[in-house]
């Protein structure tokens, strides 16, 4: 009897408050946005509940009808004032790289404008496989399913939803808005502090597997 092929390896990972510390660069971001507008934006409130798309935050500060035309501009400031200022989470590097050296592939899903997103992994030298934006929550089910992910990790219940819909393994930290008890209640199938904890946990995981 032939064996049958084992699939490979494809972990897909958020990126804000996952593989980048976001917070010193949106709040950046938002405080030249207040400027340039005139419309008051508490960028201290705005950064601890990152996570869902830009439009849900912009929503608590201008009009409705203003949004979509506002957060535009927010996307074409970003670059000069969110990207130099953001640096890696604790363990990012290593966590994609402990899925390279289990023979595995990396993938990025996240809600942040994608170009945007590609050049936060350029600036800090993360490369990824695949980067997909512009997708939240049960969304990001779209691109785990297409490149076959069997594992997402995220920092936000929504990445739960997300994993959950493309019958993921939901690998959850607690370094974003979300705490414990939260990601546990939405359903992560495992929560860890941080990604430092990864590998371990990744090497764990494949023996499982394999057994």
């Amino acid at each position: 009897m032939t064996a049958r092929p084992v699939p490979v390896l494809t972990v897909g990972f958020d990126l804000d408050m996952t593989l980048i510390d976001s917070r010193p660069g949106i709040r950046a971001c938002y405080l030249a946005l207040s400027e340039r507008t005139g419309v008051y934006v508490d960028a201290d409130l705005a950064v601890t509940r990152l996570g869902p798309p830009l439009a849900e935050e912009l929503v608590n500060w201008f009009p409705a009808e203003q949004v979509a035309e506002v957060a535009d501009l927010y996307r074409e400031m970003y670059p000069e004032h969110a990207v130099a200022a953001t640096p890696a989470m604790a363990g990012a590097r290593e966590a994609i790289e402990a899925v390279r050296a289990a023979g595995g592939r990396t993938m990025v899903v996240t809600a942040k404008y994608e170009p945007n997103a590609k050049l936060h992994l350029a600036h800090l030298g993360i490369e990824p496989d695949v980067v997909v934006g512009d997708l939240w929550a049960e969304q990001k089910a779209e691109a785990l399913r297409e490149y076959g992910a069997g594992v997402y990790v995220g920092d936000h219940v929504g990445d739960v939803r997300g994993a959950h819909a493309a019958n993921a393994l939901s690998v959850a930290l607690t370094t974003g808005p979300c705490d414990h008890e939260e990601l546990t209640a939405a359903g992560a199938d495992i929560v860890l502090p941080d990604l430092h904890a990864f590998p371990a946990w990744l090497e764990s995981h494949l023996e499982s597997r394999r057994g």
